[in-house]
């Protein structure tokens, strides 16, 4: 679970209420018809530019911005060097025996092509088409999201528009003016919460997991590529330890 995300979120929200608490009335900001403007033109915006099974996809890849754990290079540095140690020592074959202790699938792939002969440019086409596709399949939950970010501002602005119609066709009544003003800047407030604190952060956040993520996939098949050409396992680890940051490089050799 990733408590940033959500001590993030709650310390957002916090804030917003505490500042509204303190200089007036929480009901003042709360609108209805505000936020079906917001929440509705949001999604129905979404929906227009984007297929519905994608937009649906998108509540699984939340997810990731919230319970995802980034997996540790090190441990997979670890691993590999361990790898690299056995198809020295016994042959490349022996390890499909080590598959069935691999959790994660691009490794175990990887660790099969090599062991199945599989020529080092072929394994790299189909590694690297693996990373690629699952480059775009983030960059669409990224790409919603920060299309959510959009298109709430610019409904929060129409609902103010709505509003201020609304309020000038009652000028006949002064009375009127203040909450009618009132309501239609709520709209404003709403789309700028959502897509600030809400929509755009989170396409930050899963920015960055998709960065961590396809980066320990590279070190992964520049790993497996080592393997299969039979360089010394450390060798295979100096190559994978210059993908990580110093700090963990120097824990990496001090493990090993």
């Amino acid at each position: 679970m990733d408590i940033a995300t959500i001590i993030g979120i709650i310390s957002g929200v916090v804030l917003v209420l505490l500042s509204i608490l303190t200089a007036g009335s929480l009901n003042a900001f709360i609108s209805v018809s505000s936020a079906m403007v917001v929440l509705g033109g949001t999604a129905a915006a979404t929906l227009i530019n984007y297929p519905l099974a994608d937009v649906l996809s998108v509540i699984g890849v939340v997810k990731k911005a919230f319970l995802h754990k980034a997996p540790d290079p090190r441990e997979t540095i670890k691993q590999l060097v361990h790898f690299a140690e056995v198809a020295r020592r016994e042959g490349i074959l022996f390890l499909e025996r080590e598959l069935e202790n691999v959790e994660d699938p691009f490794l175990k792939q990887g660790i099969q092509l090599a062991a199945d002969g599989t020529e080092p440019e072929m394994m790299r086409m189909i590694l690297e088409t693996e990373i690629a596709y699952l480059q775009e399949r983030h960059e669409l939950g990224q790409g919603i999201l920060s299309s959510m970010g959009s298109y709430a501002p610019a409904f929060g602005m129409i609902g103010t528009l709505i509003g201020l119609i609304i309020m000038l066709a009652n000028m006949s009544d002064p009375s009127a003016i203040g909450p009618g003003m009132a309501v239609a800047m709520i709209t404003t407030f709403y789309g700028a919460v959502l897509a600030n604190l809400i929509f755009l952060p989170l396409a930050g956040k899963l920015k960055t997991r998709s960065k961590q993520e396809v980066m320990l996939k590279e070190l992964i098949l520049e790993g497996v590529l080592a393997i299969q050409s039979g360089d010394n396992p450390r060798i295979v680890e100096q190559k994978l330890i210059s993908f990580v940051p110093p700090k963990i490089r120097e824990e990496v050799v001090k493990k090993a």
